[in-house]
């Protein structure tokens, strides 16, 4: 009995681990849109997106459902162009 209460406290303290430092990483992440103006051109036409949309793409990838959930913003990320510039940087398209 008292094995298995020491098994169940070392999970939840593995888990509040866990969970604590994701929270962290998340925090540490500065949302920008404005970083993502090397993409504009990429966003709102057929052109093809440029390295330094690829990696400040990359580097906003966390914030990106934020993006979508904004109704000032919700256009340029949630559209087809936004799909497929993703897909060009190797970006995985977020589901939000």
């Amino acid at each position: 009995m008292m094995r298995v209460s020491f098994v169940a406290l070392c999970v939840v303290a593995l888990a509040v681990v866990i969970f604590s430092s994701e929270t962290r990483t998340a925090e540490a992440k500065t949302c920008n849109p404005m970083k993502l103006l090397p993409c504009m051109s990429a966003l709102t036409s057929s052109s093809p997106p440029s390295t330094s949309c690829c990696s400040r793409l990359k580097e906003q990838q966390p914030c990106l459902c934020g993006y979508i959930k904004n109704p000032a913003l919700k256009q340029y990320v949630d559209n087809p162009n936004a799909k497929r510039v993703a897909s060009t940087c190797g970006v995985p398209y977020c589901k939000c």
